[in-house]
């Protein structure tokens, strides 16, 4: 099993991955990516139990996650390639014409580990539950995890799915909203107000847990425990505390970032700050 320590040191390399994604393709979202990535990486090579080599779109018999907030997508095709899904190298083909890395994941190219094309927000909870319930009936003891924006919970999909969710006892997932507090035109309460998430989760009859997303020991620790409260009756959602742009200082907490590539001399500056830990793509 990875240590912490270890962890880390991938978190690194997927940071790196992802700049260097974004600059290459001139294109692309770099601030959601760096903030979640500690997430991503416990996640996959900590967390769940995912079968790398041998991809099946229904899943049965493993953990399965699914990205609502898609454009994180860098970040997640970073992870998927470094724990074995598809070769590395094939990062460098990210949002070119005719790769299998889209801006946003989508199944029509084929890649392994993307059970779901999340380009519109909004989504991705209400998929997640549907393959929670699947697991149910196929008497599947996995688990589903999915990941959201605290931006595209202005979505009004997603409280008719937490609802739902509730209402139908769905305790064999657990969502992860990436509460970094801003979004593409700014922070979250200027944009539009969304008050406590936490008290209007619980609510809504879900049990909720909190983490700092940017701390790998935490991250695992409150993993490892929302394992546990699963199969209780409730579903459960983990308020997730992240800095946008983590990991680079002139990205962090800038809502600028959401969307913009690094320049060359940006993108110099950016990875002087992150470890080369298992070698560049």
């Amino acid at each position: 099993m990875l240590t912490v320590q270890e962890l880390e040191k991938i978190a690194s390399q997927v940071r790196r991955d992802i700049v260097r994604m974004v600059h290459g393709s001139s294109s692309g979202h770099p601030g959601g990516p760096l903030g979640s990535t500690d997430f991503l990486v416990a996640l996959y090579f900590k967390i769940m139990k995912p079968d790398q080599k041998n991809f099946t779109m229904d899943g049965v018999g493993e953990d399965l996650f699914f990205l609502s907030n898609g454009h994180l997508s860098a970040g997640w095709y970073s992870v998927l390639a470094r724990y074995g899904y598809f070769d590395v190298s094939e990062l460098r083909t990210f949002r070119k014409l005719g790769s299998r890395l889209q801006g946003h994941p989508a199944t029509s190219e084929g890649l392994p580990g993307i059970r779901m094309s999340s380009g519109s927000l909004g989504q991705g909870l209400s998929v997640s539950i549907g393959a929670a319930l699947a697991k149910k009936l196929n008497h599947d003891e996995h688990l589903v995890y999915c990941l959201m924006g605290d931006g595209e919970l202005q979505e009004g999909q997603n409280w008719e799915a937490l609802m739902y969710a509730a209402g139908n006892k769905v305790d064999n997932m657990v969502a992860v909203v990436d509460y970094n507090g801003v979004q593409i035109d700014g922070p979250n309460d200027k944009v539009l107000p969304m008050g406590d998430l936490q008290a209007k989760f619980e609510a809504f009859g879900w049990q909720v847990m909190t983490m700092y997303g940017n701390d790998m020991t935490e991250v695992v620790e409150t993993l490892k425990k929302a394992q546990w409260y699963t199969g209780q009756g409730k579903p459960l959602m983990i308020l997730m505390t992240t800095h946008m742009g983590n990991g680079v200082d002139f990205m962090t907490d800038n809502y600028e970032w959401h969307g913009v590539f690094p320049n060359e001399e940006q993108t110099k500056t950016a990875l002087a700050q992150l470890d080369e830990t298992l070698g560049d793509y």
